[in-house]
């Protein structure tokens, strides 16, 4: 597992570059483990105020707050839509152009999600930064928050993320090492309440691909 490092701190909300493999927040029965927010509380002395998750499987940028009332306002940000994500997904197939997936999901007991026009309404946004064989390098922005959402989207769209072990079949989806979704950029819009410049974190090393490194992210076409 490689290590979690801090990429942006200043007096009111701390952004860390997450390791796949690593949770967000502790969690139960198979889903136990070492837990970012408490290795932060570690290293900080203080316990940081969660704002969003991302999966234990996908990599990159996690933000928290350092006081409560950063905490109310990251989260409303969140909440009304004013913050923008960026993701990038090596999915299974061959993908031109871009578009949007508007499709309602459901969670279940289980704990995975399904679409389901008893679900909640989920947007998600992609285009293809590049093409290989077998295989398409996606830019993706979630505009709802559902858990799962981007993997659930794409399998629905009939490419599921490489090395997803949940979504797609046969597992892991192209036999790749880790799930190949990183969170990659975040930005605050202006009326989030708070400034803070844009974030970038490249995808890591155990990201694998010819056009992906630990220093470069290729340019959007």
């Amino acid at each position: 597992m490689n290590e979690w490092r801090i990429i942006h701190r200043d007096d009111r909300i701390l952004a860390v570059d997450k390791p796949a493999g690593l949770l967000v927040i502790p969690g139960r029965g198979p889903e136990r483990g070492p837990a970012l927010v408490d290795l932060l509380a570690d290293h900080l002395g203080s316990r940081p105020l969660i704002v969003h998750r991302i999966d234990r499987e996908t990599s990159g940028l996690v933000l928290f707050a350092l006081d409560a009332a950063t905490h109310r306002t990251l989260s409303l940000a969140f909440e009304r839509r004013r913050v923008r994500k960026s993701y990038l997904a090596l999915v299974q197939g061959e993908m031109s152009g871009g578009g949007s997936i508007d499709m309602p999901l459901r969670e279940f007991g289980s704990g995975r999600v399904a679409v389901d026009d008893r679900g909640k309404a989920s947007r998600t946004e992609y285009e293809v930064v590049s093409r290989f064989q077998d295989s398409t390098l996606l830019e993706v922005h979630p505009v709802t928050g559902r858990r799962h959402q981007i993997r659930v989207h794409l399998y629905a769209l009939g490419h599921p993320v490489l090395g997803d072990t949940r979504y797609g079949d046969p597992r892991p989806v192209g036999g790749a090492a880790r799930l190949m979704l990183h969170a990659w950029k975040l930005e605050l819009l202006q009326d989030a309440g708070l400034a803070l410049p844009p974030l970038v974190v490249p995808p890591p090393p155990d990201f694998p691909h010819p056009v992906i490194s630990s220093t470069a992210v290729p340019p959007r076409r």
